[in-house]
């Protein structure tokens, strides 16, 4: 007697071994085959029959291995300048083409703005009536500083004309010629004229500094408005668009008539001094990629070294951007817009056990894999330490020489033997 358990069946272990017990119990000796047959049939493993031209069949190695990666890169100038819009408006002339090679300062645009245009020449005459009434300001203190002047200098006659009276009725009242009620006038008229001139020359010194320090605020307003009228003049020039430096004129596209507002970008000028190259990378490799590591593209059939020169992390779209520097490309016929496969090495080359990449990885994760043994391959748990474009570096659970399964195991996923036909 026997008992027929499917590979569905849902008998656990336990449970079949309570029955065995049960039957044995009840039955002769020849039902122990019954038992035994029973459980092993019961656990027997998984298996599926595929043919051999269905999947990909590739041999462990034991050989170096280099964390590397491969990526798309184009080729920028070393330089560049943007040309911007600081006052908008519309286009009126166009003076060079996308493409020319222009010098600092040559005019490419010019933009007009009737309203801006107006604006700046009421200001410019606001600015222009300031500096006049500042200048008058300083004018009418100067002029009162001559008047004072001319005050101090009257003054001063008449002090010098009571002294010497003074001195004269002095000696001719110690002969006594001259009466006591007239030389008492004379010495009241003389100590009133020095007073008052004192008193105006204290006056005049005060006076005089306080013009000066008035004076010099005056000036100092009108360097100010001078300033603001000379950023006015100058801004009222940037309708006309010039080259801010030399080189290349690229992504000019301007239309005649079309309005462009104030900071936008209406073109790039590149310094025609060296070449680099820019790439976006996927946002996995951030923490790999550092400055200084270096790298190799194929120009012209040339193995031309590069350098990672800067890493911008910003994160745009699930990329970051790398810069990469040219070592040695003196000689290289390099073009704007050219586009390069960069290898770019991640570490030094190891002896490690290596496997070639396949499309299992997609299901397992690295975590197992099915290892050929002749007309059959069995399921076997692995571990993948590093991955290159080419390479999986095996840390545990294959032996070099053996040979494993790498296509796909969409339809093997709960399969545990393959049976090879």
């Amino acid at each position: 007697m026997y008992l027929c358990l499917s590979k569905k069946s849902k008998w656990t272990l336990s449970s079949i071994v309570k029955i065995t017990k049960k039957v044995s119990n009840h039955c002769c000796i020849g039902n122990s085959n019954f038992r035994v047959r029973g459980v092993f049939y019961g656990y027997q493993k998984r298996s599926l029959n595929i043919k051999k031209s269905e999947i990909s069949i590739k041999t462990v190695e034991q050989d170096f291995f280099e964390d590397f990666m491969v990526f798309q890169a184009r080729v920028e100038p070393m330089n560049s300048m943007l040309v911007n819009i600081v006052e908008g408006g519309s286009v009126q002339e166009i003076f060079v083409s996308n493409g020319d090679m222009v010098i600092k300062g040559q005019p490419l645009t010019r933009l007009y703005n009737p309203n801006t245009e107006l604006n700046y020449m009421q200001q410019e005459t606001s600015i222009i009536e300031q500096i006049n009434n500042l200048n008058k300001a300083k004018l009418d203190l100067r002029n009162q500083e001559l008047n004072l002047a001319k005050d101090l200098i009257a003054i001063e006659h008449d002090y010098q004309d009571s002294k010497n009276l003074y001195d004269l009725n002095k000696k001719l009242f110690d002969q006594e010629i001259l009466a006591k009620n007239e030389w008492e006038k004379t010495q009241e008229n003389f100590r009133f004229q020095k007073e008052r001139m004192n008193i105006i020359k204290q006056s005049v010194t005060k006076e005089k500094q306080a013009n000066q320090i008035q004076i010099g605020q005056l000036n100092q307003s009108i360097g100010i408005m001078e300033k603001s009228l000379g950023i006015l003049r100058t801004n009222k020039k940037n309708f006309l668009i010039v080259a801010p430096l030399s080189g290349r004129l690229s992504s000019f596209e301007p239309v005649l008539g079309q309005t462009y507002q104030q900071g936008e970008t209406l073109g790039k000028i590149d310094v025609m001094k060296g070449y680099k190259l820019l790439a976006d990378i996927d946002e996995f490799y951030l923490p790999k990629v550092v400055q200084g590591h270096k790298g190799t593209v194929d120009f012209n059939g040339q193995q031309v070294e590069v350098i990672i020169a800067k890493v911008i992390p910003e994160i745009k779209a699930g990329k970051f951007q790398v810069e990469l520097n040219f070592i040695g490309s003196d000689n290289l016929d390099l073009r704007q817009g050219l586009s390069f496969s960069v290898r770019l090495n991640l570490s030094e080359k190891t002896k490690s056990i290596i496997l070639s990449k396949g499309s299992f990885y997609q299901e397992t994760s690295g975590k197992w894999i099915f290892v050929v043994n002749g007309d059959k391959a069995e399921r076997r748990t692995i571990e993948v330490s590093r991955e290159n474009p080419l390479y999986y570096e095996i840390t545990k659970g294959l032996k070099p020489g053996e040979k494993v399964i790498t296509s796909s195991y969409k339809d093997y996923k709960e399969v545990e033997i393959l049976n090879i036909e």
